[in-house]
């Protein structure tokens, strides 16, 4: 796991029109040790961007007026800003969380959310940009994850993975608090439409562990019994 990161004077923009959303958002955030500048318009989003600078923004699609997409345009494109955004969003189609990428999102989140979960995401990717530029290198436990390379290596000895093998135990270790469905997995690793089909992520897991296995005993993807996987503790 990654060192935790002092909250202290990280500052985070919230754009969320719903009020209750916004204010569980503030409050968990600020119990965190954020410090939470709320708004409910894409809008006064922007308004507050002019005034203060931020290290991350949580960010609705659907708002009134200056829509979460049209957001993200001026973000990127008119001002130019690399920001970190976390969308939060109603919808978990693949060309849905494929757009949002494209857009310039960092990350998504999909509604209902856990809180817990959101703010683990925030905190790594705070923890990326603090140097100012995308981290290449994720290390857990005796594993090195080279982004560069496309790389995966355990007590310096290079897995043999295939392109989707390797596309999961990335996925794994960049999101480590999280837990990843076999549909996550799946659409994320394969870009194409989940129907269903268990054993191909159950087989390739599998394969992931044995081939671990053979340079190190400790364990690096749990089964979450009844959704899916996650990076082992």
């Amino acid at each position: 796991m990654g060192i935790p990161l002092n909250s202290n004077s990280k500052r985070i923009l919230i754009v969320e029109d719903d009020e209750h959303i916004n204010a569980i958002l503030h409050d968990g955030l600020t119990a965190s040790g954020f410090q939470c500048t709320r708004a409910y318009s894409g809008s006064e989003g922007m308004l507050n961007l002019a005034e203060q600078e931020y290290h991350l923004i949580v960010l609705d699609l659907m708002l009134p007026g200056l829509s979460g997409e049209g957001f993200m345009h001026r973000l990127r494109e008119e001002l130019k800003s690399r920001i970190p955004v976390i969308v939060l969003s109603a919808k978990d189609q693949l060309d849905h969380k494929l757009d949002l990428f494209t857009l310039g999102a960092d990350d998504y989140v999909t509604k209902p959310f856990e809180l817990e979960e959101l703010i683990a995401r925030i905190h790594v990717h705070i923890q990326r940009t603090a140097a100012g530029e995308p981290v290449k290198e994720f290390r857990h436990k005796n594993l090195v994850l080279d982004c560069t390379a496309y790389s995966v290596r355990i007590h310096g000895s290079l897995l043999a993975l295939t392109r989707q093998e390797y596309r999961i135990v990335e996925l794994l270790v960049r999101n480590p608090s999280r837990v990843f469905t076999k549909q996550d997995l799946y659409e994320l690793a394969w870009e194409e439409i989940y129907l269903g089909e268990d054993k191909t992520i159950t087989v390739h897991v599998s394969n992931i562990r044995n081939k671990i296995k053979t340079h190190d005993s400790e364990a690096y993807i749990d089964t979450v019994w009844g959704i899916g996987f996650r990076l082992s503790p």
